[in-house]
């Protein structure tokens, strides 16, 4: 990450889904900005992020989590607690890409498991992070959506309706509790280049497709989200709540 510096030093961030991708290099903007990193994840990878943080000097820590569990979720955020002495940030970022198919041919597994992950992994960790933050008087949480929360595109039903509702619950999140002092905002990534979307850049006939309407005629790449994750969380963003920040190349604007 380069640009704005930000100094979170003497606070925590908890990270969702930090073993590759988008996660990890926000976790790693994080500590390099001084903040100590708790990284939930079901990804064993994890352990690579919090060794890549720790080799830069960074403080970090990983705990096996299932964001599906709600009693697994509550326990990672009281155990960052615990760890690191304190709350002040979060990034919920863990997230599924199911497998694309119209709507009529959607199997009830893939269904099911996108609202366990993209849903329901974001409002557990949201009730338990806003749990805390009540109690000690405030905090941010940035959750990650999706253009496919603001457009939509054939087969993808499942992940855009998972996306919408992730974007309306940080909006309705950022209504309950403006006046408690906590700030709640998504982002809205377009087409980044993560193991989870591999297939898609390795693919020409889908990169040629995609380009032809993204007027920046390329895709991204995780460390170009992070910033603009550091900058929801601290005190620049100071009157940014409830909004769906869009990342996307100009995607949208086409």
């Amino acid at each position: 990450m380069s640009g704005v510096n930000y100094d979170f030093s003497g606070k925590t961030a908890l990270v969702t889904g930090a073993a590759t991708g988008i996660g990890r290099e926000t976790a790693k903007a994080y500590a390099s900005a001084g903040a100590k990193v708790m990284i939930g994840d079901i990804d064993p990878r994890a352990e690579e992020t919090v060794a890549i943080i720790r080799q830069a000097g960074g403080e970090a820590d990983f705990t096996p989590t299932d964001v599906t569990d709600g009693e697994a979720v509550r326990a990672l955020v009281a155990g960052t607690i615990r760890r690191f002495g304190s709350l002040e940030m979060a990034f919920n970022n863990a997230g599924v890409l199911p497998p694309l198919n119209p709507i009529h041919e959607v199997p009830d597994s893939d269904l099911d498991h996108a609202i366990n992950v993209d849903f329901k992994g974001v409002w557990y960790a949201m009730q338990a992070e806003i749990r805390h933050f009540l109690d000690v008087g405030g905090g941010t949480i940035v959750n990650t959506a999706s253009v496919g929360a603001l457009i939509a595109d054939p087969n993808m039903a499942v992940y855009c309706a998972m996306k919408h509702a992730v974007a309306g619950l940080t909006k309705a999140a950022a209504v309950e509790y403006a006046q408690k002092n906590i700030r709640v905002n998504c982002i809205a990534p377009g087409f980044i280049a993560t193991p989870m979307t591999q297939d898609w850049v390795d693919s020409k006939e889908f990169t040629d497709m995609f380009f032809q309407h993204n007027v920046s005629g390329r895709f991204a790449y995780p460390e170009e989200i992070a910033g603009t994750v550091l900058h929801l969380s601290s005190d620049a963003a100071s009157f940014v709540n409830g909004a769906t920040w869009t990342i996307d190349g100009g995607q949208t604007a086409h």
